[in-house]
């Protein structure tokens, strides 16, 4: 009998194919699910480990725990004192990098022209008392091994009296040691002194270890009387005197290059070259005694204006005697200490020992609660000064540079310090400071960048906390 065999119909055999293609879908559609969760998950992890992020501060250290008050709108803590960093904080943060920021001048509404331009007449009503300064320091007998400073054997005891405007004579750099002792550095030709001795109004900047171009002033922006009236003085070494010559900007036989007069200042006074830039750009009542004004500004910025219209603007018009522009970005001594640190600006013991100095003696962080800034910043942008030279203002550059000569070379770490004491030291008598915008500082000045790249410096080699280091006797001279 013959087999039975059912046949295959042509529907059976398509729903076979079709329920296969099916499984073959779902099978895609879980795997793409699988997929998505992944992706979803590795950008939630590269998201919330950025650095400024709040759950980024539950594993790092103090810098990221201030920016998880910042989140919850608490501010800084005013009990944390201890700033020092960890490896992690040091390094750079190696997510996405973040937009660069552009900082764009604002308009200054200055005078038309310089015609008739006449200093207020009760413009000059500030703190009246006489400064003189230590020159030479005299070794008491039997004191041992004495070597003559540039800035001098400053106690702590004399440094705290400095803080009070009064008839007084201090140090202010110049100082030299006996006679038979060496120079203590910064050297200049007899001529060059008789020519910044004569100057009424001073521009100046400087140049050391050739570090940077030269930037000559805009002479279309420059008025006729500036040019004739106005000192335009560039501070420079040998070696940056060589260099620029070589470049093709040769001194002519006054000495001048272009509007600036090259003075070159023989054996400076520190190795580090930043140190002894701080001489002529807070000592400028010293280089031009018979000065009545002084504008300086660093040899990365070219003057974009006419220093008569500068003087007037921020400092006749506002009242003041001593003007300075804002930083840019930061207004917290705190967060200047750390920005030192995390670009390896100076030696962080040296930094330290100098914030720990100042946290002692009553420095406060800008946003402290319960009190109100005095300052529209605690941190400037020191590339752009401007000042009258009376008594408050040249005893506050002598103060501020004190601190740079016994401290790190950083004046942004200084500058707030030196201001709250010396106000806190003197009430009833004010000190007229201006910290203008830094906006207006790019309208009135080009920014360029240095020649060469920073580098850390060395623990400060005269970093001086003890009450007396050296006994002396001072000479002093008006």
């Amino acid at each position: 009998m013959p087999e039975l065999r059912l046949p295959i119909t042509a529907p059976a055999a398509a729903g076979s194919r079709r329920h296969s293609r099916r499984l073959r879908r779902r099978c895609r559609l879980i795997l793409l699910l699988v997929l998505s969760l992944a992706l979803l998950s590795l950008a939630y992890l590269s998201f919330s480990s950025h650095a400024n992020l709040p759950i980024h501060a539950m594993h790092h250290g103090l810098s990221n725990r201030e920016n998880l008050l910042k989140w919850n709108g608490q501010g800084y803590s005013p009990d944390v004192t201890n700033i020092s960093m960890t490896k992690v904080e040091l390094e750079p943060p190696k997510s996405r990098k973040k937009p660069h920021k552009r900082y764009a001048p604002c308009d200054i509404q200055f005078l038309p022209s310089v015609d008739d331009l006449v200093e207020p007449v009760h413009y000059g009503n500030f703190t009246q008392f006489s400064l003189s300064y230590i020159l030479k320091e005299k070794v008491l007998l039997g004191n041992g091994f004495f070597e003559p400073v540039f800035g001098g054997h400053q106690s702590l005891g004399d440094r705290e009296e400095t803080y009070h405007a009064k008839d007084q004579t201090l140090h202010c750099g110049f100082v030299r040691g006996p006679d038979d002792y060496p120079s203590t550095g910064f050297d200049l030709d007899e001529n060059d002194r008789r020519y910044m001795a004569t100057c009424h109004v001073a521009v100046s900047s400087c140049i050391f270890g050739s570090s940077d171009y030269l930037r000559r002033p805009t002479k279309s922006r420059i008025g006729s009387y500036a040019k004739k009236n106005v000192c335009f003085v560039m501070f420079m070494d040998e070696l940056t005197l060589a260099t620029l010559s070589s470049e093709g900007h040769m001194p002519d036989g006054n000495g001048f290059i272009g509007l600036w007069r090259s003075v070159v200042v023989k054996n400076l006074p520190y190795e580090d070259m930043r140190r002894a830039g701080k001489v002529p750009k807070f000592l400028a009542h010293r280089l031009f005694p018979s000065a009545m004004y002084s504008i300086w500004l660093d040899s990365k910025l070219r003057l974009h204006a006419d220093p008569m219209l500068i003087i007037e603007y921020f400092l006749w018009r506002k009242k003041v005697e001593y003007a300075i522009s804002m930083h840019y970005d930061r207004s917290c001594v705190w967060e200047e200490v750390l920005q030192n640190k995390r670009l390896n600006k100076y030696n962080h013991t040296a930094i330290d020992e100098q914030f720990h100095f100042y946290q002692s003696d009553g420095l406060v962080k800008f946003n402290n609660s319960g009190q109100l800034p005095v300052l529209p910043s605690y941190v400037p942008e020191g590339s752009f000064i401007v000042r009258a030279h009376t008594p408050m203002s040249n005893l506050f550059s002598c103060l501020w540079f004190n601190e740079v000569n016994r401290f790190t070379s950083r004046d942004q770490l200084s500058f707030t310090y030196t201001y709250l004491k010396l106000r806190r030291n003197n009430p009833g008598k004010p000190f007229h400071l201006n910290m203008f915008k830094d906006c207006e500082r790019r309208a009135i000045a080009k920014l360029f960048h240095h020649r060469t790249n920073e580098t850390t410096d060395p623990p400060a080699a005269n970093l001086r906390l003890d009450t007396i280091r050296h006994s002396y006797k001072a000479e002093t001279a008006i």
